[in-house]
């Protein structure tokens, strides 16, 4: 038995990659359990084997006892507790050695699917691969292999869980040192990547020795290194950077195609002002502003886009509105640009060491001011953005471009005729609600445009509506609409006998009073062609 034992706990060692001290020390745990539940009165029961014979012993309370003794159900009792203890060293095993590998490149093969996540088979186990670490537009097979870097590994229960990933930036890291002997030894060096998976990505590599040119190498002889990447990434686009140490060179790198003017710095705020001409502008920004999104992560700054008329006029403003602060003259102002400060945004998040140090003639007690300030003119800004566009739709009604379009059908009509109303925080009144309607004309919605818009409440019409509805009716009007008398019973009377004499009775409708300056003749050969 002891000889048996020995050479099963090698077995499992060698097949699970767990520790002999680990799979000995939980069986001799195990068995004191069992001896425990045999032994309720027991005090002290300690079980040890010895690791070269496997010999048991076993002693209770100092006193030596058989391990036979322990019975059938303490037996049971044992196993389950190896078995949950191999399951254990197991799971520790496979996170350690997972976790040594995290980042690196595998290749497995698809299982099945569970919702949008794939199950890949590494060998060990399992690994999952979410719907978010996909590439957008890549689709899988069972049975099909494919390759993806680890990004996480955790314990969960019994198992590890590992989470692979395409979509992240050390994927395409481990695709060049794959494909790139070069890249692999060291001899060239990836200094910065920024990636979109699925669409483009750049990266920044430098060569530690002068005769190897880095972009060639990893583009290699017709673009072989190149196009087994891009065949691997689903056709997804990458740029190719030749790393500086020096911005003014870097960024002009990262940003090619596109031919660039110049580049300005504002270490303040770690913002590089990159001007281009107007026929490079839009190759700079890229497709929505993926080039210079990318180029932005590549170097680390903040990289705007501008042509020369545009910085003129931004700096012209940015003077103009610092001017305007208390204390801030117009060459305090001017230097605050030169730093790259172009709004009250830029100037509200500044530390107050750092203006000391870089303006010239601004203290301390100075820059505290300015940067309160400019935090309050922020906050108004953001906060009239939406007046401002209540004020246009105001202005475009005064300038006589027409109402606002009226609702859809089943949806409710806005307040006050459609138009936004200022909040009435700021000062002025606030806006009635128009009158409800107090009666509908069942034809209502097939007048037509001047008659409905009679129905506006705007002061200026009440008087002639008034007017008219005076004129036109006994009763006074409601409301200041315009309403219509209800005909008396006698004209009904009339109107129906005689259409009742010219349908029934086949009798000539009575002729009505001929226009003044109508000739009769004329008028009755009118009427014989109408009939």
């Amino acid at each position: 038995m002891s000889v048996d034992l020995v050479r099963i706990v090698d077995s499992i060692h060698r097949d699970k990659n767990i520790s002999k001290e680990i799979l000995f020390e939980g069986i001799q745990s195990a068995l004191a359990t069992a001896a425990r539940k045999h032994y309720p009165e027991a005090g002290d029961i300690e079980v040890t084997i010895d690791r070269d014979t496997g010999a048991i012993s076993a002693t209770k309370d100092g006193e030596r006892m058989d391990p036979a003794e322990l019975g059938r159900i303490s037996a049971q009792t044992a196993k389950q507790v190896i078995i949950q203890k191999i399951r254990e060293a197991e799971r520790d095993s496979l996170f350690d050695e997972f976790e040594d590998q995290r980042g690196d490149l595998m290749t497995g093969t698809v299982q099945r699917f569970e919702g949008g996540a794939v199950i890949v088979n590494l060998g060990k186990t399992d690994a999952i691969l979410p719907r978010g670490e996909q590439i957008p537009g890549e689709s899988y097979h069972p049975n099909e292999r494919i390759r993806a870097v680890i990004l996480d590994v955790r314990k969960v229960g019994q198992r590890v869980k590992i989470i692979l990933s395409r979509t992240h930036p050390d994927f395409v890291r481990r695709l060049f040192e794959l494909e790139i002997p070069e890249i692999a030894d060291q001899t060239i060096a990836i200094r910065a990547l920024a990636r979109e998976a699925g669409y483009r990505s750049k990266v920044a590599v430098t060569s530690i020795d002068a005769k190897i040119d880095a972009v060639g190498a990893c583009v290699g002889v017709r673009g072989t290194r190149i196009k087994n990447i891009v065949d691997e990434l689903g056709g997804e686009r990458i740029d190719i950077v030749r790393w500086n140490e020096s911005l003014q060179v870097l960024i002009p790198n990262a940003l090619q195609p596109a031919e660039i003017d110049e580049v300005m710095l504002c270490h303040l705020l770690g913002r590089a002002i990159v001007l281009v001409r107007d026929d490079q502008l839009s190759l700079a920004i890229g497709r929505r502003g993926q080039n210079v999104r990318l180029a932005s992560k590549l170097v680390g700054w903040d990289v705007e886009i501008m042509t020369a008329e545009e910085l003129d006029e931004v700096i012209e403003k940015a003077v103009a509105a610092f001017s305007k602060i208390e204390g801030v003259d117009v060459e305090l102002a001017e230097r605050l640009v030169e730093q790259g400060i172009l709004s009250y945004d830029d100037l509200s998040v500044m530390e107050i060491a750092d203006l000391v140090a870089t303006i010239e003639g601004l203290d301390e007690g100075l820059a505290e001011a300015v940067v309160a300030r400019a935090e309050e003119l922020a906050e108004e800004q953001s906060e009239d953005l939406p007046r401002r566009k209540s004020g246009r739709n105001a202005a475009a009604l005064a300038d006589g471009q027409g109402p606002p379009p009226p609702p859809a059908e089943g949806e409710p009509a806005p307040e006050g005729g459609g138009e936004e109303t200022q909040d009435p925080d700021d000062g002025s009144e606030p806006a009635l609600p128009a009158e409800p309607r107090d009666e509908i004309d069942p034809g209502y919605d097939e007048v037509g445009d001047d008659e409905a818009a009679s129905d506006s409440d705007e002061a200026d019409e009440e008087p002639r509506d008034l007017a008219l509805a005076e004129e036109t009716s006994n009763r006074p009007a409601a409301n200041g609409r315009e309403v219509t008398s209800r005909p008396s019973d006698a004209d009904q009377r009339e109107t129906s006998r005689l259409v009742t004499d010219v349908v029934v009775k086949g009798e000539d409708p009575p002729t009505l009073d001929a226009d003044p300056g109508r000739d009769p003749e004329v008028a009755k050969t009118a009427d014989d062609e109408e009939s």
